[in-house]
């Protein structure tokens, strides 16, 4: 995880990515973490969790609210309704109401997304039960 270096190759800063966020900014040991820092932001993202979950029951066709709780499973509607209005202030997921019919769908940079959670979930399929046999030592 990194936040890369400023393109004019000036010492002692870093340029960050992601528009809205501040270009220029003192370069350190432990910069890759702060706050307004890309990596540290698609991290939050990720970590909520439904986010990613979400994300992947939408990756296919636009799904209504219903069908989203049904294809989940475990989560309640108002989680939901939560997890979608977080999505969408991130610029994930649209809104979107014709014929007093409300969709959801992955915007375009939604699904940028896609591939990482692909790695993710392999990653999960390949270790996980690793992870669950040492959790059942641990405790």
């Amino acid at each position: 995880m990194a936040c890369t270096a400023d393109a004019s190759g000036a010492p002692g800063t870093s340029r960050f990515l992601a528009e809205g966020y501040r270009r220029d900014m003192p370069a350190y040991p432990g910069s890759d973490l702060l706050a307004d820092c890309p990596a540290r932001l698609a991290v939050e993202i990720i970590a909520d969790k439904w986010a990613v979950v979400v994300l992947y029951a939408l990756r296919g066709e636009p799904r209504r609210h219903g069908e989203l709780v049904e294809a989940i499973g475990g989560i309640s509607r108002k989680v939901l309704t939560q997890t979608l209005r977080r999505l969408q202030g991130h610029g994930l997921v649209e809104r979107r109401a014709t014929d007093g019919k409300v969709e959801y769908l992955l915007t375009e940079l939604g699904r940028t997304l896609l591939p990482p959670i692909a790695v993710l979930t392999e990653w999960s399929h390949v270790h996980g039960g690793a992870v669950t046999e040492f959790r059942a030592l641990s405790w």
